[in-house]
């Protein structure tokens, strides 16, 4: 689906803004003198309060309308709004955003505002000139005058190629034509140049004033950040929650840019054990385990920092009152890999683990205190996944012996040449260039296999727990469960446990907000509120085809999918806070919800659009729209959890093989034949597969499914068909 409105629908829209007339062309004095009354200043803060970034947005609608770029405010980050007139305003919401083109509209307390009139972007043609105004590195309100020089495509968005000079602080600002009218979001510099720059399309944006999500400010800031009921930040930085995954970014408040998050629930009685396993943006910070930790900040730390190992008993605010207890090197930690850390706190003993080898074994019984957590230091960014704590986690499994053997042994031999050896070589350089090219060569084809090992049987594994999980009888099917099995097939890291709990804590929320005896209809009236109102929850327009909008876990971190992950995120919460009779609706090209109580008339809900009311003859105009027949949606039965998980894998097979390859898109056809379930619905996905086999030239596997539908002869197909083509298969050339 574009999100690109046609030229007539962006003129009528248009007509929402001041309109002047347009005659000669505006100086750039002129421009800035009428486009400074319109322009904000956006100043975003981090989690302590400090300021972290300076940038630009303007009013786009006198009723407190102000639009500018997703990054300069930052998902779930505080951030203020400060009028031309240098007044600070009230920010009520987020009115709209879309992550891939970097846009976001606020909605600020203010009315009256002088709006800039926007213009169509598609119209402006290279060699145009143009104006941007903005904060450049904070210096409010500079006004640039260049040309757009080319229309280039970065990430799949077509932006403006400006030949101006764009510093931070230009960020979020308005992109001008010469007749004072918006054409572009300024969005980013050039790496090359000074004098290069890049504007998200006014076009873009207007699909966004048409069809908002908003989402209180209140809601907002509470995006992506850490479950306030698990952890507790201390010290500034950016700590955030996303794929079951925390993750911290930016310089934090303490002595050394040292910020930590204890759990708000406390490790067991002495002795307990902490594990965690951490990934290093930049190996000159450092970050790793809290453990020993009491509520005042005093602590151990145990954490790897630039490529070593370092144990620290935090006694105090800064460096002078730390007691670094060891630094040693490890042959066994990864630097720029994921590297498991774990600690065992006795009364007077630690000892300390890296990817299973000890590193630390030593007395110290300074603290002894229950609050465990993370820590990062100095500008690094890094991730952790797989926190426990617990009375003994033990070493983290292994292989069996004869397994890493038919893997090929324990590891490849590091070489250690001499200089003598080196002579040595040189004297026989052809000679020894060739062999090493060879081993080179020899060597990346066995990292290619053992990764492709490795995908097959993660692959196998998800396939395998989702046929499990599906011949549950139906009442007892998780449905969110294996929704996110899908969501793993293709980020094996993804905890599934968190986003149930995510899950869970929506509901848990939306129940504190509902009355013991409100009716049906109050709850679902009271579910759509919370779903698109509250938390802004809607349907990705402009980006429909990524694959994120089919995983459950990236719809819940991102509030945005499809109708049909939509609907599965209403029928969960529907569930979970006592509302029943609510199913899922397949109608042909869209998904729907449909509410029908036993003693009441039933409603039709478009999650995709807001949560809106539909009659069935809106739902029979979208559907026959599509299928291209007449469609009578209130005879159409409720879709079942197996019909659903189908749905979501056709799309994704569908998406995937569209914007990559056949081959990319055989792995979710292979789910679809496990998961088809009776005998002529298999028949049919192995037919598609056998045509995605054989595009990718496996013509034995298309053959296999071919000779499968033979063997089961199911009802309804034309066997002497398949016969033919398996035959086709069995004589061609191999």
């Amino acid at each position: 689906m574009s999100s690109r409105l046609p030229v007539l629908a962006a003129i009528l829209l248009s007509g929402i803004f001041p309109a002047r007339s347009l005659g000669a062309p505006l100086s750039t004095e002129q421009i800035a003198a009428q486009a400074r009354p319109s322009l904000v200043t956006l100043s975003s803060r981090g989690r302590d309060g400090s300021s972290d970034g300076v940038g630009t947005g303007f009013i786009v609608d006198p009723s407190g309308l102000v639009a500018t770029s997703l990054h300069v405010i930052g998902e779930g980050r505080p951030f203020t709004v400060r009028l031309a007139s240098g007044q600070d305003v009230e920010v009520l919401g987020i009115h709209a955003w879309d992550r891939q083109a970097d846009l976001a509209v606020i909605r600020i307390a203010r009315t009256n505002l002088s709006a800039l009139p926007l213009g169509i972007s598609s119209n402006l043609v290279a060699g145009s000139e143009v104006v941007a105004l903005g904060n450049p590195l904070g210096l409010a309100e500079s006004v640039v005058a260049g040309v757009l020089s080319a229309r280039r495509v970065l990430e799949e968005i077509e932006m403006l190629q400006v030949a101006l000079p764009i510093e931070p602080g230009n960020s979020g600002g308005p992109l001008l034509d010469r007749e004072g009218r918006v054409q572009g979001i300024v969005n980013a510099k050039s790496l090359l140049t000074r004098n290069l720059g890049f504007a998200t399309p006014i076009d873009l944006l207007q699909p966004l004033l048409q069809q908002p999500h908003p989402v209180p400010y209140s809601r907002w800031i509470r995006t992506g950040t850490l479950d306030g009921s698990g952890w507790e930040p201390r010290l500034g930085a950016r700590w955030r929650q996303r794929a079951g995954r925390i993750e911290v970014e930016g310089t934090g408040t303490g002595f050394g840019g040292r910020s930590f998050v204890l759990r708000t629930e406390p490790a067991p009685e002495l002795p307990y054990e902490v594990r965690v396993s951490v990934r290093l943006d930049d190996e000159a910070g450092a970050a790793g385990l809290v453990f020993g930790g009491d509520d005042d900040g005093v602590h151990y730390g145990f954490y790897p920092t630039g490529g070593q190992l370092r144990l620290t008993a935090f006694e105090g605010p800064d460096v002078f009152s730390w007691r670094i207890l060891g630094t040693v090197p490890s042959a066994q930690y990864r630097p720029g890999e994921w590297n498991e850390l774990r600690v065992r706190l006795e009364a007077d003993r630690i000892q300390c683990w890296v990817n299973g080898q000890e590193v630390f074994n030593l007395t110290d019984g300074a603290f002894a205190g229950r609050r465990v957590g993370l820590a990062k230091f100095r500008d690094t960014g890094a991730r952790f996944r797989s926190f426990r704590s617990g009375a003994s986690l033990g070493p983290a499994p292994s292989l069996d012996p004869s397994l890493i053997l038919a893997l090929g042994g324990v590891e490849i031999p590091s070489s250690r040449v001499s200089e003598s050896d080196r002579i040595a070589l040189r004297a026989q350089l052809p000679v020894a260039r060739a062999y090493l090219d060879a081993r080179a060569r020899q060597l990346e084809r066995e990292a290619a296999r053992l990764r492709q090992l490795a995908t097959s049987l993660h692959q196998d594994q998800v396939r395998d727990d989702l046929v499990r999980e599906l011949a549950r009888p139906e009442a007892e099917i998780r449905l969110a469960h294996a929704a996110l099995l899908i969501a793993r097939l293709d980020d094996p890291e993804l905890d599934i446990a968190v986003y149930e709990g995510q899950l869970d804590a929506l509901a848990g929320e939306l129940r504190a907000q509902l009355a013991p005896d409100l009716d049906p209809a109050g709850r679902l009236d009271a579910l759509r509120r919370f779903l698109f109102e509250e938390n802004g929850f809607h349907g990705s327009r402009h980006d429909y085809y990524n694959r994120a909008n089919s995983y459950l876990s990236d719809v819940l971190d991102d509030r945005e999918g499809l109708p049909i992950t939509l609907s599965l995120v209403f029928l969960e919460l529907a569930g979970r806070i006592g509302l029943a009779h609510v199913h899922g609706v397949p109608l042909p090209g869209h998904f729907l919800v449909r509410h029908a109580p036993p003693d009441g008339s039933p409603r039709l809900i478009d999650v995709f659009n807001g949560g809106r009311f539909l009659t069935h003859s809106d739902a029979d105009d979208l559907g026959s729209e599509f299928a291209g027949i007449p469609i009578r949606s209130e005879f159409l039965r409720p879709a079942t959890p197996r019909e659903i998980i189908v749905r979501m894998l056709t799309n994704l097979q569908s998406f995937t093989e569209r914007s990559e390859s056949a081959a990319a898109s055989l792995r979710f056809s292979n789910l679809l034949v496990a998961v088809a379930g009776e005998a002529r619905a298999e028949a049919a996905q192995r037919i598609d597969r056998a045509r995605l086999r054989s595009q990718t030239g496996d013509l034995d596997g298309a053959q296999a499914d071919f000779k499968w539908i033979l063997d089961a002869a199911p009802p309804g197909l034309d066997l002497e068909r398949v016969a033919e083509m398996h035959q086709r298969l069995v004589n061609a050339p191999r």
